[in-house]
């Protein structure tokens, strides 16, 4: 094989690892493949006689231009002030997210954490970058500081802002009753997303009142089980998260915020919920994942 032949296989074996650094960053997979085939021609702009034996290390080298383009690229969206919660999906589940395969991008949001994915999205881009580079994929300060153009300790201050904005802080997640909560609400979850009236009328309070948007109600367990199942698709694309302080669930498909559960549980039965799809009120909850640690990682790679 010639050297651009072997710096084109050189590439595939890193392309995986790249698209998934790229998607964590930007949260939409047909942007990621355009970052990484941004990555692939800037490469192979490089000596192909070299073979890119001047790159010490290739696995960094790509990573850094994926998170230079995917940050640009987080900026230029910044500055035209998109916002995507509730914006731009409608009122029903879309088949698609961005032009993609559907299902490859519903599988990778799945692996992800649609919950994580939301709250990324809420991130400027700096702070985006910095924790998706640390905290996902265990790159050092020392080379996440000249992709965000910012010393090492700079850089992990934006990743600690990140956090504590990303994840619930430890003393929240050890609270009397959270991890009650959380084993009610995946309950319900389980039966909605099977289907299953019996299943949502043990974990439903007989009294359960469901609201949407404060202005439609439904009353009792049997009239909000039975809606439920026949919006049972809606939750294939839900998941827990911590909504406005309390255990609930966000309906997310591909990653993009369409509808919040404010939930309220009372022992072991969900006494009430309320169900926001409203934009402007999706973009005033304060929505943080429920996982401790590095929510969403894949296998550490340190290149």
């Amino acid at each position: 094989m010639d050297g651009q032949e072997v710096l084109a296989d050189r590439f595939e074996a890193h392309r995986g690892h790249l698209r998934g650094v790229a998607y964590r960053m930007l949260g939409s997979l047909s942007d990621a493949d355009d970052v990484v085939q941004e990555a692939w021609l800037r490469l192979s702009r490089t000596d192909a006689d070299a073979d890119a034996d001047e790159i010490e290390n290739l696995t960094g080298w790509l990573r850094t231009v994926v998170s230079r383009l995917c940050l640009d690229m987080l900026r230029s969206a910044a500055a035209r002030h998109e916002q995507p919660a509730g914006e731009h999906l409608p009122d029903r589940i879309p088949e698609t997210g961005d032009g993609g395969d559907p299902e490859e991008e519903a599988l990778l949001a799945d692996s992800v954490g649609r919950a994580l994915l939301v709250v990324l999205g809420t991130l400027g881009p700096a702070e985006r970058v910095a924790f998706v580079l640390h905290d996902l994929f265990a790159v050092p300060f020392t080379q996440i500081a000249p992709v965000v153009e910012r010393t090492p300790a700079a850089a992990k201050k934006l990743a600690s802002r990140a956090r504590h904005k990303v994840q619930a802080p430890p003393e929240v997640l050890a609270a009397p009753g959270l991890a009650g909560d959380r084993r009610v609400v995946e309950a319900f979850l389980a039966a909605a997303r099977d289907g299953d009236l019996e299943a949502l009328l043990t974990v439903l309070a007989p009294d359960v009142v469901r609201t949407a948007d404060l202005s439609t109600v439904i009353r009792g367990a049997r009239a909000v089980a039975e809606e439920t199942v026949l919006l049972r698709r809606n939750a294939r694309f839900a998941e827990p998260a911590l909504v406005d302080g309390t255990v609930g669930l966000v309906v997310a498909p591909y990653g993009r915020l369409l509808l919040a559960l404010l939930v309220r549980v009372e022992g072991e039965r969900v006494a009430a919920y309320e169900v926001i799809a409203d934009p402007k009120r999706l973009r005033g909850l304060h929505l943080r994942t429920l996982a401790s640690g590095q929510a969403g990682a894949p296998r550490r790679s340190r290149g």
